[in-house]
């Protein structure tokens, strides 16, 4: 075991120099602390570092919370997973009757997705007031662009409706549910569910990257991550949480097999599971605006893995399975950055433009190439790592960016033409 410990203990130090890491990592076995640490700043602004004790936005791991809470419902015979989710939510919203709440809690509802760059909520909406009808009607309301129960399509309207069922047939709001069925009994008392106006006590700040600054993540509202999102945390409660999970406490043996059974893309209800190193893994990440979070979960093996983080440095899924190999006598490479190479201003020029106005734009700056967001407020520096290809030079990119020309000679970047009029 001490070995395992040396181990880790090398590889989470030799990431984290590569990664301004804001955050904290814990692996815990069989009851045991492998390892645990804290880094960074919970308040720049008020120079107080993370510790063990801090609370995190969870960002989507807070989906299995969602899912359980219909689960609890579920087996108090509330509700029927496999029938409409038509009747089970608020008359106001109609929704098409093919669609099951099954499929919503498996992310094969087919409903239209709005987690991208033209629609504007990400970059828009979601920093107005919080209306939950003009959010159904604008946003979720849509016809199914797929046949409910044919495919996998990762949504968060899945879990926003969820969190909306279990507010109508529970007739409690969404966070006291959540409290009085699953963080009070747990003892999970450094939990809650955040509005996004209640002050949250040692709730670490989240923090992005601006040019080469450390910012205040941009602004957004967190009600709208209901279900989805919004629940804070910290390690010690996720630990409870895993027990509860891994000895099948609050719900039925029975009930537990719906929820751990595995449906399309090895997606749970709120989890993913899969067969590696010849055991079951259940887990699930966030990613949001400073946000970056994972859990893993080896319950034959009774081990837990949890990664907080309060800014967008790490990719914490190269960071998670890293240590899982390790802890399964894996041969694991050394952590590194991708190497940069040289171009010149002239070359560079020729990637700047404006892909998607106010939201997607590449510019030129000081010598330097950003990765424009937000009407121009946000600049990711971006630097060449091969012909067409960009890693962000502040975070942990396994998957460079990708500018190129099409057919036309015309450059593209995440599917946008530069300077294309249909664009503007």
């Amino acid at each position: 075991m001490q070995s395992i410990r040396l181990k880790l203990e090398a590889y989470i130090n030799k990431y984290l120099e590569l990664w301004d890491f804001y955050g904290v990592v814990q692996v815990i076995q069989k009851g045991e602390v492998l390892f645990e640490n804290a880094y960074g700043y919970a308040s720049i602004e008020f120079g107080i570092k993370n510790d063990m004790n801090s609370r995190f936005s969870i960002a989507s791991v807070s989906k299995q919370f969602t899912a359980f809470a219909i689960m609890l419902l579920y087996e108090q015979n509330l509700l029927d997973i496999d029938k409409s989710a038509q009747l089970y939510l608020p008359a106001d919203m109609k929704l098409d009757e093919t669609i099951t709440v099954h499929h919503l809690l498996s992310h094969t509802s087919g409903l239209y997705n709005y987690y991208n760059f033209e629609d504007d909520f990400f970059a828009g909406y979601n920093r107005t007031d919080y209306s939950r009808n003009d959010f159904f009607l604008r946003y979720i309301d849509k016809k199914p662009a797929k046949p409910p129960g044919t495919a996998y399509d990762y949504n968060n309207s899945n879990y926003n409706l969820l969190a909306w069922i279990i507010e109508n047939v529970s007739g409690e709001k969404y966070e006291d549910y959540m409290r009085n069925n699953i963080f009070l009994p747990l003892n999970m008392r450094n939990s809650d569910v955040d509005d996004g106006c209640k002050p949250i006590k040692n709730k670490s700040s989240n923090y992005s990257k601006d040019f080469d600054a450390t910012i205040k993540s941009p602004y957004y509202n967190e009600k709208f991550s209901i279900g989805a999102g919004a629940i804070v945390s910290n390690c010690d409660d996720l630990y409870k949480w895993y027990t509860c999970l891994r000895d099948r406490k609050l719900l039925s043996k029975k009930t537990y097999t719906r929820f751990f059974s595995t449906n399309i893309n090895n997606y749970c209800y709120g989890l993913e599971h899969h067969h590696v190193y010849g055991t079951d893994r259940y887990s699930h990440g966030g990613d949001h605006l400073g946000i970056s979070t994972y859990m893993q979960n080896y319950f034959d093996e009774d081990i837990c893995l949890t990664i907080l983080s309060n800014n967008e440095a790490i990719n914490q899924y190269r960071l998670g399975n890293g240590i899982s190999d390790i802890l399964h006598q894996v041969d694991v490479d050394a952590p590194t950055k991708h190497e940069e190479i040289p171009m010149n201003e002239s070359k560079l020029k020729e990637y700047c433009g404006i892909y998607l106005k106010d939201k997607i734009e590449v510019e030129l700056i000081h010598g330097k190439l950003y990765f424009t967001r937000f009407s121009g407020n946000l600049h990711i520096e971006i630097y060449p790592v091969g012909e067409g290809r960009f890693a962000r030079r502040h975070s942990d990119q396994i998957r460079p960016y990708s500018i190129t020309e099409n057919e036309n000679g015309n450059m593209t970047f995440f599917g946008y033409t530069k300077d294309n009029p249909a664009n503007e």
